[in-house]
């Protein structure tokens, strides 16, 4: 009889209209058109499930204050300056997602990348080893050094916080003893590290073709998802919601494209950062792997208790976030086109782990996407390169990027209490 009434609650929006829990969103949208939109929106609103909204509508005033302060900011070069500024961070970032699903914090990627930076500069220019074999150790390097940070939190038992800040003054020196009295080694603007941040695809159906390989990617993706979900008799998207949100993403996706080709072409950094992002997303969602991260970051006790190895994970994704700190550093280097004694300093570490926060990743664990690594740093590098057009001193770029970063965790404590009141959490 129990079985009876849950099954008429899932296809009857209208009967589960005092537990939003049960109603599947497709359902919605599949029987009340339009009006399933707007329901489902405001039982996300009230469950606290703001999802990705917050810094959308953000992006969106800071693109119309600066663009109406000066017209050049929403011009092709400065477009395309932002793109590949923001790969470095983006590229940490997205490690340290991995991390905050578990609920804990990495603070040594920033002179992890430097490390990085160093290891390249010193192999290939001062000991003439190959530049690609020269990156692959540089990377291979990023994830021991998660590795072992790792260790002594999943094995050990020490605070994350505190193995990663011994790691954040441990690599520093380390990397400073590497680049030698000098302190800085220059690296060729033509070779593997400096065209990461240098390389445009010039041919304007490299963007475009980006831009159709992304849509039709994403049409066939839902679609196919949609059609197997039918397939097990489970709610699925309608092929109306499909198409609008494919038709968004062409509308971005081309226009993107365009501004791209009326400067230099398409950035090879980009291209590289979204192939990352498409794979980590698949690994994180498409995955047991992933699914495991997400468990961890809900519950350890259950997931211990569920099979999974908490040791092996919490090691795992601790060399993840040193991978992608390797990466990152490569692209500071590139951009650069140098490795010193700076590299991995400043706000850097502020700025990764920010743009994971405020593009929607949880401090608390268990909740957000590595897509949030684009969000939050296109945010970030936006208002530097805003204020920077305005000509506006460096410490008021630190105070509303400050600010900004506050808000976000003000809406995240928010959210996650509005979703325990719901019943959600």
């Amino acid at each position: 009889m129990t079985t009876d009434k849950t099954s008429t609650a899932v296809v009857n929006p209208e009967a589960a209209k005092g537990a939003d829990t049960v109603v599947d969103p497709r359902l919605l949208v599949r029987e009340q058109g339009l009006g399933g939109y707007i329901t489902e929106f405001k039982r996300k609103m009230r469950g606290g499930d703001l999802g990705s909204i917050p810094v959308i509508i953000g992006l969106i005033i800071i693109c119309v204050v600066f663009q109406s302060l000066n017209s050049e900011f929403l011009s092709a070069k400065n477009v395309s300056d932002i793109a590949v500024t923001m790969v470095a961070t983006g590229m940490m970032a997205v490690g340290i997602i991995f991390v905050l699903l578990l609920g804990e914090i990495d603070l040594s990627v920033g002179s992890v990348s430097g490390v990085s930076g160093a290891v390249v500069a010193v192999l290939s220019v001062t000991h003439g080893m190959n530049e690609w074999l020269a990156v692959l150790v540089a990377i291979v390097s990023g994830a021991v050094i998660g590795a072992i940070h790792g260790f002594f939190f999943a094995r050990i038992g020490a605070p994350a916080f505190a193995v990663t800040l011994a790691g954040l003054l441990f690599w520093l020196g380390f990397m400073l003893q590497l680049l030698g009295d000098t302190g800085t080694i220059n690296l060729d603007s033509d070779g593997v590290v400096g065209k990461l941040t240098t390389y445009y695809f010039s041919d304007v159906a490299a963007a475009y073709g980006l831009a159709a390989v992304a849509v039709i990617g994403y049409f066939l993706s839902a679609f196919l998802d949609t059609r197997r979900r039918e397939a097990a008799g489970v709610p699925s998207r309608p092929m109306v919601d499909i198409v609008i949100r494919t038709a968004v993403l062409a509308v971005f996706g081309f226009g993107a494209a365009f501004m791209f080709n009326q400067y230099r072409g398409l950035p090879l950094a980009l291209v590289l950062f979204l192939v990352v992002l498409v794979g980590t997303d698949f690994v994180l969602r498409r995955t047991a792997y992933g699914r495991k991260i997400f468990a961890l970051g809900g519950s350890v006790e259950a997931s211990r208790r569920a099979g999974i190895n908490v040791t092996a994970i919490r090691v795992s994704v601790f060399a993840i976030a040193g991978t992608f700190a390797a990466i990152g550093g490569l692209f500071w280097a590139s951009k650069i086109a140098a490795a010193n004694q700076g590299s991995g300093g400043g706000d850097l570490l502020m700025n990764v782990i920010a743009a994971a926060v405020i593009g929607g990743t949880s401090l608390f664990g268990g909740r957000g996407r590595t897509w949030n690594a684009l969000l939050g740093v296109m945010v970030i590098v936006s208002i530097q390169y805003g204020l920077a057009l305005e000509g506006i001193a460096t410490p008021i770029n630190y105070m509303i990027t400050g600010a900004v970063l506050l808000i976000t965790v003000v809406i995240d404590s928010i959210t996650r209490k509005t979703q325990k009141t719901a019943g959600r959490a």
